[in-house]
């Protein structure tokens, strides 16, 4: 397994391989989904900051998640569709995948050791979690599903004019 994480190759929810390096971004956001989850809002809130700041490099990448009271039951065609429909989501979204435990996905695992959660912690707390990269993949922030993503702006900036 690589431990740069613009080298672990992911799958997009159209069936295209993809890694982070792919987007050339100067700040990637990744974000575990959910359709059905309290937090399901925060689409609105990632669109926006994928709006306002991918034209100065950043990348928001959306990664379905159903471990976190099965609230991502539908496959990813129906994904894709709801964030669509009633999000206007338009950055990048992923195959459902998981982020705890035996089976979590290369990319949460790394992502999980470079930013422990609160007390140490690396388990993924539940959805929307949030992970802010540098383009050099040497700076990872980790904010929990309560921030709402626009607090991410000053953070977001910051790495952009790095």
């Amino acid at each position: 397994m690589s431990d740069d994480l613009f080298d672990i190759p992911c799958t997009t929810i159209t069936g295209e391989q993809k890694t982070l390096g792919d987007f050339g971004a100067k700040a990637v956001l990744v974000v575990n989904t959910a359709s059905q989850c309290g937090f399901t809002p925060q689409y609105q809130g990632l669109e926006s900051l994928w709006r306002q700041y991918r034209d100065k490099g950043l990348v928001v990448l959306g990664f379905p998640c159903n471990q976190f009271g099965k609230q991502e039951p539908g496959d990813e065609d129906a994904i894709a569709s709801f964030c669509e429909l009633n999000f206007g989501v338009s950055f990048p979204l992923f195959k459902k995948i998981e982020v705890n435990g035996a089976g979590a996905h290369p990319l949460y695992v790394q992502l999980k050791r470079r930013a422990p959660g609160l007390l140490g912690s690396q388990g993924i707390k539940w959805n929307f979690t949030k992970f802010l990269i540098s383009a050099d993949g040497r700076q990872v922030s980790r904010f929990a599903p309560t921030t709402k993503p626009q607090a991410l702006s000053d953070a977001i900036e910051t790495l952009l004019e790095g």
